[in-house]
């Protein structure tokens, strides 16, 4: 990014009052004085910022500059200009105001330009609005591209045009939008004041991209399914309530496509993804937002194995991607915050007994001494509290810091009595063939063998855990329609959900997921 070199002088504060009526007095002017519409019209051939820069040619300026001192020494000697002309369009960003010289930073998605207008140069009312431009107007300029006297790359501007009069002082000027919460509420100022943001959403919409050529590549098809549900199933979240009113019927935002995607493996489709919004009515931290967007696969013949491969060489494919370096190779370690990632192949792998084992001295299957912990650990109810929601709540709240946050780590065969959507081991029935992967204390994603026995699918569905909350209640709602699916018959399969946001923060070095969402949600101001 190239930045003016005396960006840090800043004007004095004044009341945004004052400043609001001042651009409103200008843009009058512009209309009244200078005939100027101040919204612009349609520009064609407009190239980016970067790509204006990239063509300025040393040689065809040191030409010019000689042809201009040649002519000074005799007027009738022919003036040599060979310089590339560009025309590209950008948010002022810093205003000068030399007398006959006018200089203006444009800034665009790739970068910052210097503009140079000279009164000896353009048409006077072409002089007349560069000298009134101001702060986050969006100007389109054009002229060959040179240096200034003190070396800076810039277009000597034959003509510019107003495109957009901004009545909004920016925040900031060249320090840009500091505030996290401001920046969150007004993302289409933050985007234009601090370039980094667009970085981070460029990098998102390329990994996005990423995901699912690659899902492609291994044969799965992309599907949509409903967003408005009549039944909240797929996971253990309290759903977001609405109202058709046409059918009078209360529905349900989405909080997983679980249950719908396994339809269509039963209808006969073999490997199915879907990359879409779910909606959870919960809290908000750095790692969730009540509106999130995640992919689920479903392949048929498969099992959570099957699934683990298949994300690892995701996972891995899309940092090599990011790191730039070749895959199979000796990379790629990505920062995140003051870790360093470090996602060779293969990932760790750590079964759930042996991290609760090493947590905390004992098998988790000893149910007096899990109460015992639960209470020394002041686990709500843990005295009637299930045992093995009692069990989760203890490796949750320790178990899961002995996981290395440095290195992708799978989580193998969790209790089945927390999984009601996965297959059972067949030689410990109390395990369940699923497994979660952690990166940098976050979970990136669960998977399982899928349960396709309609009656076990009932059972589960209909099963009451003692001092359950609502979020587990909810995983256990009863989909009459799902268990008829089940008995058409659905091959045994595997099937896995990732956060995408989150493997956008991993990838991008972005501590909050508000950071990778671009309209997160408020609180009303």
């Amino acid at each position: 990014m190239q930045q003016n070199p005396d960006a840090s002088a800043q004007p004095a504060p004044e009341d945004e009052g004052a400043l609001v009526a001042a651009r409103r007095a200008k843009l009058a002017e512009l209309r009244g004085t200078l005939g100027i519409e101040p919204y612009g019209r349609r520009a064609d051939e407009l190239m980016q910022a970067a790509d204006a820069r990239a063509r300025f040619d040393e040689a065809a300026h040191a030409e010019f500059e000689a042809s201009q001192q040649a002519r000074k020494a005799d007027p009738a000697a022919a003036a040599v200009d060979r310089r590339a002309r560009v025309r590209f369009a950008g948010r002022v960003m810093q205003h000068r105001d030399l007398g006959k010289l006018v200089f203006f930073w444009l800034r665009d998605a790739s970068g910052d330009l210097q503009v140079t207008v000279s009164k000896a140069n353009v048409a006077e009312r072409d002089f007349a609005l560069a000298k009134m431009l101001d702060y986050g107007d969006v100007v389109v300029a054009e002229g060959p591209i040179g240096r200034t006297n003190k070396g800076e790359t810039c277009v000597w501007a034959s003509g510019i045009e107003l495109a957009c009069k901004s009545l909004a002082p920016p925040p900031g000027k060249w320090h840009g939008l500091e505030d996290a919460e401001t920046r969150y509420r007004r993302r289409y100022v933050d985007m234009y004041s601090n370039p980094q943001t667009v970085k981070v959403f460029e990098q998102r919409s390329r990994i996005v991209s990423l995901v699912r050529r690659f899902m492609e590549s291994r044969g799965y098809l992309e599907v949509e399914t409903p967003m408005l549900q009549p039944i909240a199933g797929g996971a253990a979240a309290r759903p977001f309530v609405t109202r058709h009113n046409a059918l009078d019927m209360q529905l349900f935002m989405r909080i997983a496509p679980e249950l719908y995607l396994k339809r269509l493996v039963v209808g006969g489709m073999r490997r199915v993804f879907e990359i879409n919004r779910n909606f959870r009515n919960e809290g908000v931290d750095r790692s969730h937002n009540p509106e999130f967007t995640a992919m689920e696969a479903y392949e048929a013949f498969g099992d959570y194995m099957t699934m683990l491969e298949m994300v690892e060489s995701l996972v891995h494919h899309v940092a090599c991607a990011v790191a730039g370096c070749p895959e199979g190779g000796d990379g790629p370690v990505l920062p995140f915050g003051e870790l360093r990632i470090d996602y060779r192949k293969p990932f760790e792998r750590v079964r759930y007994e042996e991290l609760f084992m090493r947590a905390f001295g004992f098998d988790m299957r000893d149910e007096a001494r899990v109460r015992a912990a639960g209470r020394e650990h002041r686990i709500e109810k843990a005295a009637t509290l299930d045992h093995w929601l009692l069990v989760n709540e203890l490796f949750e709240e320790k178990a899961e810091a002995l996981i290395d946050p440095s290195r992708p780590t799978f989580v193998l065969d969790y209790p089945s009595a927390i999984s009601p959507l996965t297959r059972p081991n067949r030689e410990r029935p109390e395990l369940a063939e699923r497994w979660d992967l952690f990166v940098a204390g976050m979970e990136l994603g669960p998977a399982y063998t899928e349960l396709n026995d309609p009656d076990i699918q009932l059972s589960k569905f209909t099963e009451q855990l003692a001092g359950a909350d609502d979020e587990e209640s909810t995983f256990r709602t009863l989909d009459h329609d799902f268990v008829e699916s089940l008995r058409v018959g659905m091959p045994p399969a595997g099937g896995m959900g990732m956060g995408i946001d989150r493997l956008v923060m991993f990838m991008t070095n972005s501590e909050s997921i508000r950071d990778v969402i671009l309209f997160p949600l408020m609180r009303p101001e």
